[in-house]
C-alpha cells in the first residue's frame, strides 16, 4: 500500500485592510502589517513614520478622546497601542511650542516632551482635522517622533482577541522596498517582502530608567497662593519621577505647594528638605524598579513624612510594604473605569492605564484596601491604618479622563499640612463619611418591578442612541433581579427583542397609555 502523500500546510496570509485610503489621495499609501505573537497578522495603511519595523507589547485603550495626552503618557513606553474608538485624528494635535503658564518650561497640552508608544493602531484615521487648538495633524506629529502608525485594522476584532487571550507581543512590519532589508529571518514566506525584527518584550527592561528625568528640578507655586509651613516657606513635596505625567506637577503647584521632582533612583531618605513624599505613575513591571522599592521600604520604616503614590507609585509602595504584584490578563486602560471607595462606598469614574495590579491578599496587616475596581474586583488603592500613607492605582490627575478623584491631591496636602502643624503622623481622613452612615441616610429601596418608558428611531437610522440606552437600562435592571415592563411603539428596536424585557407593550408612549399600563402592572418605579 503506497504511503499517504502529505501536503504542505497552507500559507496563512495577513488579513487585508478593512478600509481604503481617501479617493482623492494622489500619492501611493504604504501597506504595513501588524503581526501578533499568536501567529495572526493584519494589514493596515501607514500614516505615521516609515523609518523601520518595530516590536512591542500590544494593548488596547477604550478612551474616546485625549490621544495627545495618552500618547505622551510615559506609562505607555514600549507598547503598541490599539485605540478602540473608531475615528482618530479628527481634531489634530495642539502646538508643541506653547508652554504651560504655571510650569513655565513644560508644554501646556501634553503629559511629557515626547511620544512614548512604540506604535499606534486605529480603525479609521481622519485625514482632515479641525480644532481651535490644532497646530498639525496626528500623522505629522507621529512622524516628528519617528513613531509608526497604521489604520484600516479591525480594532474590534483586535480588542476581542486581547481580551480573550491576554496582552501579547506584536510587530509592525514595513515593506523592504520602503525601509530597507531585513536582518532577522522571516517566519513565513509572505514576510520575505517585509523588514522583519525580533520580538521585544518591553517589560523585561527597566523602562522607568528610560523615562525618568536625569537631574532634580523644582517647580514653585504663585507666591500669593502658596501654602506655607511653620517655617514660613511653601510646603515642599518631593516627587519621585518613575514616569511622571506633567499634570501631576500641575495639580500640586496649582494647589500652592512646591514640587521637587527627582530621578527614579534618587535617595530621598538622605534628603531632609521636604514635607511630603510622592511617587508618580510610570511604565513596565514594578519589580524591575528595585532601587526605588528599597528606598521606599526604608521610608516606610522611618515614617518621617506623609506618602502618596499613583499608578506605578501605588505598586511600588505596596511592594515596599511587603506585598506582591501580579500581571493582569489585559489590564485596565481607559477613561471611564468605575472604582469603589471602601470607606464611604461611593463609586468614582476614573482614568486608568496599567497592566499590573497589587495582590491585596498579600498586604501586611498594617494596610487596608482603599479602592476596588467595580468591573473586575482588582485592587485600586491602599492606605496605612495609622499613618498618613496611601496610594491609588488609577489617575486622579486625569488628562485625559474625568477629574472625579482629583480631590486626593487635597487629601494628601491636608495630611502634609496637618503633620507640619502638629508634628503628629496619623492616618489620612477621606471625605464622604462611611458606608454605614450613607446606608442609614439613604436606605436601599426594595424594587421588584419597574416600568421602562422605551424609545427608539421611528425610521431606520434615526435616534439609535435612545434604543441603546433603553436596552442597557433593561439589562442592568434584570441583572439586579428586577422584573421589567417595557412600553415601546417600535417593533424594530433592540429593546423589544425577545428575551430582553420581561413584558412588552407595543403602545405609544403618551400619558393615556402609560396610565393604563401603570394601573394594570402596578410597578414600584418608572425608568
Amino acid at each position: 500500500m503506497p504511503a499517504p502523500v502529505r501536503s504542505a500546510p497552507a500559507q496563512v496570509y495577513p488579513l487585508p485592510p478593512v478600509t481604503a485610503p481617501p479617493c482623492d489621495q494622489t500619492e501611493v499609501s504604504t501597506v504595513a502589517t501588524l503581526v501578533l505573537k499568536d501567529g495572526s497578522s493584519f494589514q493596515g495603511i501607514s500614516f505615521g513614520a516609515e523609518a523601520r519595523s518595530i516590536s512591542g507589547e500590544c494593548v488596547f485603550q477604550t478612551g474616546m478622546v485625549g490621544y495627545p495626552e495618552s500618547l505622551t503618557d510615559p506609562s505607555y513606553r514600549g507598547q503598541i497601542l490599539v485605540l478602540t474608538f473608531p475615528l482618530i485624528g479628527n481634531y489634530g494635535v495642539p502646538s508643541r511650542e506653547i508652554m504651560d503658564p504655571l510650569l513655565k518650561d513644560l508644554p501646556k497640552y501634553f503629559e511629557s516632551n515626547e511620544v512614548h508608544i512604540a506604535g499606534l493602531i486605529v480603525g479609521q484615521y481622519s485625514q482632515d482635522f479641525s480644532h481651535f487648538l490644532a497646530a498639525s495633524s496626528l500623522s505629522t506629529w507621529l512622524k516628528e517622533f519617528n513613531v509608526p502608525a497604521i489604520y484600516g485594522i479591525d480594532t474590534r476584532a483586535m480588542t476581542k482577541k486581547i481580551r480573550s487571550q491576554g496582552v501579547m507581543l506584536g510587530k509592525i512590519l514595513f515593506p523592504i522596498s520602503v525601509v530597507g532589508p531585513t536582518v532577522v529571518p522571516s517566519d513565513a514566506e509572505w514576510m520575505n517582502a517585509y523588514q522583519n525584527v525580533d520580538w521585544v518584550d518591553p517589560n523585561e527592561r527597566n523602562l522607568v530608567a528610560e523615562v525618568s528625568l536625569k537631574t532634580p528640578k523644582i517647580y514653585s507655586p504663585d507666591p500669593s497662593k502658596a501654602v506655607l509651613g511653620p517655617n514660613g516657606k511653601p510646603l515642599r513635596i518631593l516627587a519621585v519621577d518613575v514616569g511622571m505625567k506633567y499634570n501631576q506637577i500641575r495639580c500640586f503647584v496649582a494647589r500652592g505647594v512646591e514640587v521637587k521632582v527627582v530621578p527614579w533612583d534618587y535617595d530621598f531618605n538622605a534628603d531632609t528638605d521636604y514635607d511630603g513624599l510622592f511617587i508618580s505613575n510610570g511604565p513596565g513591571d514594578p519589580t524591575m524598579t528595585k532601587v526605588t522599592i528599597a528606598h521606599l521600604a526604608k521610608a516606610l520604616q522611618t515614617a518621617r513624612t506623609p506618602i502618596f503614590g499613583i499608578c506605578l507609585g501605588h505598586q511600588l509602595l505596596a511592594l515596599a510594604a511587603g506585598a506582591k504584584t501580579k500581571k493582569m490578563k489585559f489590564g485596565n486602560r481607559g477613561h471611564n473605569i468605575p472604582c469603589t471607595d471602601m470607606i464611604s462606598g461611593r463609586c468614582y469614574i476614573s482614568s486608568q492605564n496599567h497592566g499590573y495590579a497589587v495582590d491585596v491578599g498579600s498586604l501586611p496587616s498594617t494596610f487596608m484596601e482603599l479602592f476596588v475596581n467595580a468591573n473586575d474586583g482588582s485592587n485600586e488603592g491602599i492606605m496605612h491604618k495609622t499613618l498618613p500613607i496611601f496610594s491609588v492605582q488609577f489617575h486622579p490627575e486625569s488628562t485625559p479622563g474625568p477629574r472625579d478623584t482629583e480631590y486626593l491631591f487635597d487629601v494628601f496636602i491636608h495630611a502634609v499640612n496637618d503633620f507640619r502643624k502638629t508634628g503628629k503622623m496619623k492616618a489620612i481622613t477621606m471625605p464622604g463619611g462611611t458606608m454605614e452612615a450613607a446606608a442609614a441616610l439613604h436606605p436601599r429601596v426594595t424594587v421588584r418591578k419597574v416600568l421602562v418608558l422605551g424609545s427608539g428611531g421611528l425610521s431606520i437610522g434615526q435616534a439609535g442612541e435612545f434604543d441603546y440606552s433603553g436596552s442597557q437600562a433593561i439589562k442592568a435592571l434584570k441583572e439586579e433581579g428586577i422584573y421589567t415592563v417595557l412600553i415601546n411603539p417600535n417593533i424594530a428596536t433592540i429593546q423589544t427583542s425577545k428575551g430582553l424585557a420581561d413584558k412588552v407593550y407595543f403602545l405609544p408612549v403618551i400619558p393615556e397609555f402609560v396610565r393604563k399600563v401603570i394601573l394594570r402592572e402596578k410597578p414600584d418605579g418608572i425608568y
